[in-house]
């Protein structure tokens, strides 16, 4: 070492390494073998320089690594302590943005539809953003999502495909992640500088990506602390409703009515219920465990039939035998058996239930005793009906030559019924002709008394005649009247009640006399004629009406 005048830090190390330009050492200078000159003392001091900033750009790359490291330990460790998600993502969030220098970070989450994202995690800017939703392919989110890559924009607010709300124009650079498996994109993991002169690189995006995996591995942590939670939920639950359907299947059996016996494989009882032991007098303690002996010697053969048909995996359906009861009544019984499965679908025993049908059988036996009595009474009585079928078809033939004889009786009666019908149309006919005669003859009557003899009595009675005249005159007159008074009455009642003066009225009208003629023959005034008149309209309801008095009186003639 030279040790020069200004002291020992100044002094220059001989053995000290000479470096190269790109900071590498070349060679080492020896001042007993050469004397260095003041350019290479330059050169030296140069590259010692470059080596001192390369070193503390290394120690400052370690420094970042090891911050790194151990904020990638210390999210780890934090993964184990914690289950919720959401929780799990944010401190991986608050890890990578510390990491970062930024305080702005969030995270998207595919919705259970697939066809959205969320951003269910937010710090510092993106904390009041909470809940924004994107498609694929909008924004940063939907386009790291569409093409499944780390995104980098230096500058968000020029970005061609940033989302158009005016609320994000603070955000200036920022860098998104997909949270991605082997099979598809979860969600996306970002961090964002809000100050113009802060923007993220590409180790920033790097040490992002490790974080990535680590958000990765909290949600299938999540998830499966969910799966689990599920499954254990599901497995209480089955547990309980196990339980339940124990019970109730216990209760069931144990309410039953019917003697119930529950076999193992080998034939053992395991259980019986209440009514076994009341039906066939064994008790559960004596039973247990054991084979039950209570099939009579001539029921065994179709009883190992039926056994083989179950084991043959047939259920065993209302099968009728024979059973013996601990004191040795033989029982009529109706069986039915399936068999049941453990837990590896292999047959663990089966069920039997039976049915006493002691009773049904008794009075089986008993109908059919009296169903061979009624069928002798049936054959009994069929020969007394086929008796009596005979007579009857005796009978009936005699009946129906009795139909025969009054068919052609109707037929004769039927001739006789159409003539008597032929002339009780003829003597209809006559009659009414005799009647129509009849009423001709009254009209004419009374009509020629009124036109040829009325008139003159009449003119008689005003004339001057004596009293014996008078007296002879009102008798002719009188007697006239009586003859003529039923022909009056018809007239009076076919003409609606009119008075004796309407009705000489109405005829002389009908038979065509003037109102002045009729004024004459009745010795009245003409005024007094049309009085009449005028009443005989009102009567026959031709007042008002265009309609001729004499044609109408005509009419009733008809």
């Amino acid at each position: 070492m030279i040790v020069p005048a200004g002291g020992r830090e100044n002094a220059i190390n001989v053995n000290a390494p000479r470096i190269n330009q790109r900071g590498g050492i070349c060679s080492v200078l020896d001042l007993k073998t050469e004397k260095p000159s003041y350019e290479n003392l330059e050169q030296h001091t140069a590259a010692l320089e470059r080596e001192i900033y390369r070193i503390k750009r290394a120690e400052k790359m370690l420094r970042r690594q090891n911050e790194y490291l151990t904020a990638l330990h210390e999210t780890s460790l934090g993964l184990i302590d914690r289950l919720d998600k959401e929780e799990l993502l944010e401190a991986v969030l608050q890890r990578a943005a510390m990491l970062t220098g930024t305080e702005h970070g969030y995270i998207y989450l595919l919705d259970s539809g697939e066809n959205q994202m969320q951003m269910r995690v937010g710090m510092g800017f993106f904390k009041g953003q909470l809940g924004r939703r994107v498609k694929r392919g909008e924004g940063m989110g939907g386009s790291v999502w569409e093409t499944e890559k780390a995104l980098l924009v230096a500058d968000y607010r020029s970005w061609e495909r940033r989302l158009r709300d005016p609320v994000l124009d603070d955000l200036h650079s920022v860098v998104g992640i997909p949270l991605k498996d082997r099979h598809r994109v979860h969600g996306v993991i970002g961090l964002a500088s809000v100050k113009p002169g802060r923007r993220l690189k590409q180790e920033d995006v790097a040490v992002l990506g490790r974080f990535a995996e680590l958000a990765l591995v909290a949600l299938d942590k999540a998830r499966l602390y969910a799966e689990a939670r599920r499954e254990l939920t599901e497995r209480k639950r089955t547990e309980a409703t196990l339980r339940e359907s124990e019970q109730r299947y216990r209760l069931l059996l144990e309410s039953s009515p019917d003697p119930i016996v529950v076999y193992n494989i080998k034939g053992q009882a395991t259980y019986v219920n209440p009514a076994f032991e009341q039906t066939f007098g064994f008790s559960s303690s004596e039973l247990m465990g054991k084979n039950i002996d209570f099939v009579p010697p001539k029921n065994w053969p179709e009883t190992k039939v039926a056994i083989e048909r179950m084991l043959n995996g047939k259920k065993i359906h209302l099968f009728e035998t024979r059973r013996l009861t601990r004191a040795g009544r033989v029982l009529d019984v109706q069986l039915s058996s399936t068999l049941y499965n453990n837990s590896r679908g292999e047959p663990a025993g089966n069920i039997v239930t039976l049915r006493d049908i002691s009773a049904q059988k008794k009075a089986e036996r008993q109908l059919r005793k009296y169903h061979d009595h009624l069928e002798e009474l049936v054959e009994a009585r069929t020969a007394e009906l086929a008796k009596i079928n005979t007579q009857l078809e005796q009978e009936i033939e005699e009946r129906k030559k009795a139909e025969d004889a009054l068919r052609k009786r109707e037929v004769e009666l039927q001739a006789q019924s159409h003539h008597l019908a032929e002339v009780n149309t003829a003597l209809k006919v006559l009659l009414k002709q005799r009647e129509d005669d009849k009423k001709e003859l009254g009209e004419n009557v009374l009509s020629n008394v009124n036109q040829l003899i009325a008139p003159y009595i009449d003119r008689l009675k005003k004339s001057r005649l004596n009293t014996n005249q008078k007296t002879l005159i009102d008798i002719l007159d009188s007697n006239l009247n009586n003859m003529i008074s039923p022909f009056i009455i018809k007239l009076s009642f076919k003409y609606f009640n009119l008075t004796p003066m309407e009705i000489k009225v109405a005829n002389l009208v009908k038979e065509g006399r003037t109102n002045k003629e009729i004024a004459e023959l009745l010795c009245l005034s003409k005024n007094t004629i049309l009085f009449h008149r005028h009443n005989i309209r009102r009567k026959l309801n031709l007042k008002n009406k265009k309609i001729n008095l004499r044609s109408h009186l005509l009419s009733y003639d008809k």
